[in-house]
């Protein structure tokens, strides 16, 4: 009987510990940009967390209600991001997502930084710009930002 409960007590722990713990995970590469808040490494897709920009056929409006092409200039500003690091003198940088989870569709929902010394973070940015909004169902973390972008009336916010 002790030997029962002492194997089915080592089985809960680990049970309890697997569960509560998640590891931090990273991939990098060379990214192919999807549109304004996905991209893909190493056949790899990857959402970025937190965020939501345009689909790439969406049309906004400006505020003279002018039309424009908000989900390709949001594609476009992403990879600005990611290409603006490189010159002839240096190589194009690698990005660096970090992650612990996948969405339903198996994407990799990451954190994701230019360069490995992560000082350019291009979720944040994104939002700042005003080309995606903070994604607040699933986070917080750019509302700040997101309430600069409105304050200045850039992007989206325009």
């Amino acid at each position: 009987m002790k030997k029962l409960r002492l194997i089915l007590f080592s089985i809960s722990i680990l049970f309890f510990t697997e569960q509560s713990y998640s590891e931090e995970k990273v991939i990098f590469g060379w990214p192919r940009v999807i549109d304004g808040d996905s991209i893909s490494i190493n056949k790899e897709s990857i959402r970025l967390h937190g965020i939501d920009a345009p689909e790439i056929k969406q049309i906004c409006k400006k505020k003279n209600n002018t039309p424009y092409m908000c989900g390709v200039i949001a594609k476009d500003t992403l990879k600005n991001f990611i290409e603006r690091e490189s010159s002839y003198a240096t190589p194009r940088p690698k990005v660096y997502c970090y992650y612990s989870e996948r969405d339903r569709y198996k994407r990799i929902i990451g954190k994701c930084y230019v360069g490995k010394d992560s000082k350019f973070y291009l979720n944040n940015a994104m939002v700042f710009v005003g080309q995606a909004v903070a994604y607040t169902k699933y986070s917080k973390d750019y509302i700040e930002a997101q309430n600069k972008a409105k304050k200045m009336d850039i992007g989206i916010w325009q």
